[in-house]
C-alpha cells in the first residue's frame, strides 16, 4: 500500500529545538492546549516532510483496481500506520494527561458505545475503544474479505468513513495534546506526511465532510501549501 515509508530523522536543528529531557509534566497533554499559538503551524516544523513522497501516485486508484478492494488494503495499511505511531506516544497520554479525549479548539471527542449510550472518557480509553473497533472490523471476513472472489457488503463505503473518522481524530489529538513530544522524538516529519496522505486519500475518496476535518483546517491549509 501506498504511504509504507521508512520516515527520515528530524534535522538538527529540529532536534536542538526540543529534547525529550525537555518533556515536564507542564508540557503534557492537555495542558498543551493552553498554548496561545499553535506549535505544528509554525513553519520550521510544518515544512518536515518526508521527501519526494508521490502523494497522488500513493492516493489514486490504479487502473484496474476494484474502488473497494483499494479501500480496503489503504484502511489496513493507514490502521498499522497510525496505530504504530499512538504506541510511540502512548506514556505521554495518561487518563491525568488527558482526561478528555480532545482536539483542536477543545473539540471534544465522545464514545458511542453499542448500547448507544455517549462515553465521555479519556483520551487513552478512547482511543484504546476506537482501535479496538477498527482491529475487530479488519478482521471480520464478513467486513474486510480476504479470500479470492468475496464480496464486500453493502454499507462497506459507510464503515470505511466511520473508520477515517476515528483515524482523524486520533491525528487531531495528538497535534493538539503530544505535539511538543512529537517534536522533542523528532517524530513530526512522519507525523505530518502521514497526515497529509491520510487527508488527500479522504480527499480522492469522500469519506470526510468538512466538519470532520474543520478542527485542524488551518493544517491542511499549511501542509497543501507546502505540498
Amino acid at each position: 500500500m501506498g504511504g509504507c515509508h521508512s520516515y527520515p530523522s528530524a534535522t538538527k536543528a529540529d532536534s536542538e529545538t526540543l529534547q525529550p529531557s525537555d518533556i515536564s509534566s507542564e508540557k503534557l497533554g492537555i495542558n498543551n492546549n493552553n498554548l496561545e499559538e499553535r506549535p505544528y503551524l509554525q513553519q520550521q516544523f510544518v515544512c518536515q516532510q518526508i521527501p519526494h513522497t508521490d502523494m497522488f501516485a500513493l492516493t489514486a486508484l490504479p487502473p484496474g483496481v476494484d474502488e473497494a478492494e483499494w479501500l480496503a488494503s489503504n484502511t489496513v495499511a493507514f490502521f498499522k500506520h497510525i496505530n504504530l505511531f499512538s504506541s510511540a506516544l502512548s506514556e505521554f497520554c495518561t487518563p491525568s494527561t488527558c482526561p478528555t479525549a480532545c482536539g483542536p479548539d477543545n473539540t471534544v471527542y465522545v464514545w458511542t458505545d453499542d448500547h448507544g449510550r455517549k462515553l465521555k472518557c479519556s483520551a487513552p480509553l478512547y482511543f484504546d475503544y476506537a482501535m479496538s473497533y477498527i482491529q475487530e472490523l479488519l478482521t471480520d471476513e464478513d467486513v474486510f474479505p480476504t479470500k479470492a472472489g468475496s464480496v464486500f457488503p453493502t454499507g462497506f463505503v459507510f464503515l470505511v468513513q466511520k473508520v477515517f473518522l476515528l483515524f482523524f481524530r486520533t491525528l487531531a489529538h495528538i497535534y493538539w495534546s503530544h505535539y511538543r513530544q512529537t517534536l522533542a522524538l523528532g517524530l513530526h516529519p512522519h507525523l505530518n506526511t502521514l497526515f497529509a496522505h491520510l487527508i488527500l486519500f479522504c480527499r480522492q475518496h469522500a469519506l470526510l465532510e468538512p466538519d470532520d476535518t474543520e478542527p485542524l483546517r488551518d493544517l491542511i491549509t499549511a501542509l497543501g501549501q507546502q505540498g
